[in-house]
């Protein structure tokens, strides 16, 4: 008798400074989509100009570290809902009970992650934390297999946040593919 072993999950950060260079979105998108036909993959989104303006209002106005937080976060939801619509027949999830229902081969999930973030509560409120800790942080919470963060490109990869290695756990491996590079992203998730 065979026994066929779980496909292990990998969390794909999509950065949301994609969405400023021309035709990157819809590639990372693409590239995402075709390698969960191999692999269980679950989509965290980042901020991108959703959270840029909250950077802009902060500057402006000013706002206390919480209120950024929390609207920084509720903008990786809305990038959320923009990857899920670029993705056809992706699955937009809430919550971490929908992750492991929602994770098969052949499906891409992506997680809208304020609901969990506000409920485990366990980043600093800061703009030291962005998108990428959120990704490291439940990449660790699933016990995912890797992470992958794909940024806009390979030759200037945005630098990760200065909180990203206290969130990512010890030992779990992670990688930045730039969106010039994506004929990478199978590699990264086989090894």
């Amino acid at each position: 008798m065979t026994v066929r072993l779980p496909v292990p999950l990998s969390v794909v950060k999509i950065g949301g400074g994609l969405a400023a260079v021309p035709g990157a979105l819809d590639r990372a998108c693409q590239a995402v989509r075709a390698a969960a036909s191999q692999h269980r993959i679950l989509v965290v989104p980042g901020g991108g100009p959703f959270a840029d303006a909250v950077r802009e209002f902060d500057r402006s106005f000013g706002l206390s570290p919480n209120a950024a937080h929390w609207m920084a976060i509720l903008a990786m939801d809305q990038y959320a809902h923009v990857l899920t619509e670029r993705m056809p027949g992706a699955l937009l999830i809430d919550s971490p009970g929908a992750v492991f229902e929602a994770l098969q081969p052949g499906y891409v999930s992506v997680l809208a992650p304020s609901r969990w973030m506000r409920s485990a509560d366990v980043l600093p409120h800061s703009w030291d934390v962005s998108s990428d800790s959120v990704a490291a942080f439940i990449a660790g919470a699933l016990d995912a297999a890797r992470l992958i963060l794909i940024k806009p490109s390979s030759s200037s990869p945005e630098p990760l946040d200065p909180y990203f290695a206290r969130a990512l756990p010890v030992g779990t491996p992670y990688s930045v593919i730039g969106c010039d590079r994506l004929e990478g992203l199978e590699e990264s998730l086989t090894g």
